[in-house]
């Protein structure tokens, strides 16, 4: 078990936490009993796709994780809302989709694009007061989630069995849910509509490997839509003991985010040979450490 970030293709029906517990087991039985292990962006149960499993000290990088652009694909089914928004729940309007074109649709995707306020699902993984809200939902008891800003950066439809079907193709920020945009397209269109089929294609950089398979990134690898400085043994050595260091040359990031999507903020990359080792802040003309990733990844 090696600190870094894997990529892993998470089947249907199993959970996200389900991919760590296979960590947590591999790693209990190489003798480490208290590995930190946790994942990137959960996915429901339902769909499948990239799963981000952070291992070690790359753990402190989850927070960096959350506002990169993701890509989903996605199959909306036409003329019934659910309770969960998708099709393992119950019913709660029904409407005529016999009207809908793909013009029709195509105009109606546009009004979703940027910045806007979305209700998560009832069934979703957000806490009230404490408790992850789909525990409360499966007891049947009344959820009323406030709505979250998220970002759209892209839609397109990939294809229509209409009135029944359609699949669509998104790429948003972290925090959105794909199956409050298929209650809402429904309700615009006024025929209600829900998800049946989700698939996470890509995260930032790093697509979904296939089913069975795992891709281990360290090192250079790691977060590279941060720009980086190269430090020596010296400057590693005041990192480490909580002292600045000169702000130097820094190389461009090595992989950019898509035109029009929202800066994430990242920090500076301290790399010391084939190993990240710090997360760097600039503050009066010199950096500082706002992560000591002792031991590196």
């Amino acid at each position: 078990m090696k600190p870094g970030v894997y990529l892993v293709h998470k089947d249907v029906g199993g959970s996200s936490f389900d991919a760590v517990r296979t960590f947590k087991r591999e790693a209990y039985e190489a003798g480490l009993k208290k590995y930190p292990l946790g994942h990137g962006g959960t996915l429901d149960p339902f769909a499948d796709g990239l799963l981000l499993v952070l291992a070690g000290q790359a753990t402190r990088l989850m927070e960096l994780m959350h506002p990169l652009p993701k890509t989903y694909e996605a199959e909306l089914v036409w003329g019934e809302e659910t309770d969960t928004c998708d099709h393992l729940g119950l019913p709660v309007s029904q409407g005529d989709a016999g009207y809908l074109t793909p013009e029709k649709l195509e105009a109606a995707l546009g009004a979703f694009l940027g910045w806007r306020d979305q209700v998560p699902p009832a069934t979703c993984a957000k806490k009230i007061d404490g408790e992850s809200a789909y525990k409360k939902a499966h007891r049947g008891e009344e959820v009323v989630l406030p709505p979250s800003r998220v970002f759209l950066h892209s839609a397109q439809w990939l294809s229509h069995d209409l009135p029944r079907s359609s699949r669509l193709r998104i790429t948003c920020r972290g925090g959105f849910y794909v199956r409050s945009l298929a209650r809402d397209l429904g309700r615009l269109l006024g025929c209600g509509a829900h998800l049946c089929a989700l698939r996470r294609t890509a995260i930032g950089p790093w697509e979904d490997p296939g089913s069975g398979q795992r891709i281990h990134l360290q090192g250079e690898a790691l977060i590279p839509w941060c720009p980086a400085r190269r430090i020596d043994d010296a400057e590693l050595d005041h990192l480490l003991h909580g002292r600045p260091i000169p702000m130097g040359a820094i190389e461009a990031s090595s992989w950019t985010l898509p035109e029009g999507f929202p800066d994430p903020g990242a920090p500076i990359r301290a790399l010391h040979g084939d190993r990240l080792v710090a997360l760097l802040q600039e503050r009066d003309g010199k950096f500082w450490t706002t992560a000591n990733l002792r031991g590196g990844i």
